[in-house]
């Protein structure tokens, strides 16, 4: 991946939707090379997918939360427990980190009571020694 790649999944991210000639132009090359490159980052897998981003205040019954856990015994277990929470569908983002912690979990849910039902269903997941949950109340933009 070169500086074009890196300028190009850079505006994507500002604008997934934003067309090829657009995107030729910010860049400065030739609409060809930004339909090529796209599809190159794409067969390869470095772009995997293209989404959509609601504002925060679009779902207001949302509830979303950083869970940090701290998983028990060996790699392995870790590894068990990281497919079991890539398989969740209220799991939105999942990071491995240094420290006190092993593992940071993004959560979503519709309600609360929804929400009280994925942190049990997280805490029994077998390997998870202890965990801690924020529920996030507002959002930035830095």
């Amino acid at each position: 991946m070169d500086d074009v790649d890196r300028q190009l999944i850079g505006l994507l991210r500002t604008n997934a939707r934003a067309t090829v000639a657009s995107l030729a132009k910010s860049l400065g090359v030739s609409r060809g090379t930004v339909q090529n490159r796209m599809a190159r980052l794409e067969r390869d897998g470095t772009i995997a997918g293209y989404t959509v981003r609601l504002r925060p205040e679009t779902e207001p019954q949302r509830v979303a939360a950083f869970m940090t856990i701290s998983v028990e015994g060996s790699r392995a277990k870790e590894e068990k427990v990281l497919r079991t929470l890539r398989g969740d569908p209220n799991v939105t983002a999942l990071y491995t980190t240094n420290g006190r912690w092993d593992l940071v979990a993004e959560l979503a849910a519709q309600s609360l009571p929804d929400f009280e039902q994925v942190l049990n269903r997280i805490r029994r997941i077998d390997g998870i020694a202890q965990t801690e949950t924020s529920i996030l109340l507002s959002a930035y933009k830095v």
